[in-house]
Parts: structure tokens; sequence; C-alpha cells
């Protein structure tokens, strides 16, 4: 079956600087998606994979710590995408005050 695109682009402008904009089309969709078999399994195996993390959410002091660390991670990938040569060491490093890629002597 053939599907209508998923929305379409409009080109709009913020401060006189123009941009393309994704606007996605209007739900549920038409035709309404057929919950095939393998579908419905994929949406059952996601489902059980989030009631895992919740699960192990519990078990962590703070649980804010391990999203911030994806947060961080996923900004050095999408920083290196861009072309900027960074690790999530050298992040860390910078986020306290210290100089990324310099050994710190101890006195």
């Amino acid at each position: 079956m053939q599907r209508p695109t998923p929305g379409r682009y409009v080109r709009v402008a913020a401060a006189d600087e123009p941009f393309q904009a994704f606007v996605p089309a209007p739900l549920p969709p038409d035709p309404p998606v057929a919950w095939s078999h393998a579908l419905r399994r994929g949406f059952d195996d996601a489902l059980v994979a989030l009631g895992r993390l919740d699960a192990i959410t519990a078990h962590l002091p703070n649980a804010s710590l391990l999203l911030y660390s994806f947060v961080r991670k996923e900004a050095v990938l999408s920083s290196q995408i861009e072309g900027t040569q960074s690790s999530l060491a050298d992040l860390l490093l910078y986020e306290v005050d210290e100089d990324p890629g310099v050994p710190v002597e101890h006195t």
C-alpha cells in the first residue's frame, strides 16, 4: 500500500531570515494504520522495553543524572555531525572548568 507523504515543507521567515519548516500531515493518517502482526509485535516490544527502563529508574538514587549523560552524549554526536572535533570526555572536562586534553598536575 502506498501511503501519502508524512508532511510537507513550507518556506517561512523569522527575523528576515528565510528557512524551510516541516509541517506534519494531520492525524489520524488516512488510510489508517493497519495493525499487522509484525507491527503489533514491534509495538509490544517497545512497550516492554520502556517498562524495563522505568523499573530500573526506581532503583537509581538520581535518575536525572542518567538522563543527563544521554543528553550530553547526544550533544557530542550532533556536534560531530556538524564537524566539531570533540569527545564526551572533552565536554565533561569543560563543564567542570578543566582544560580538555591537558593533563592536570597534582602537587
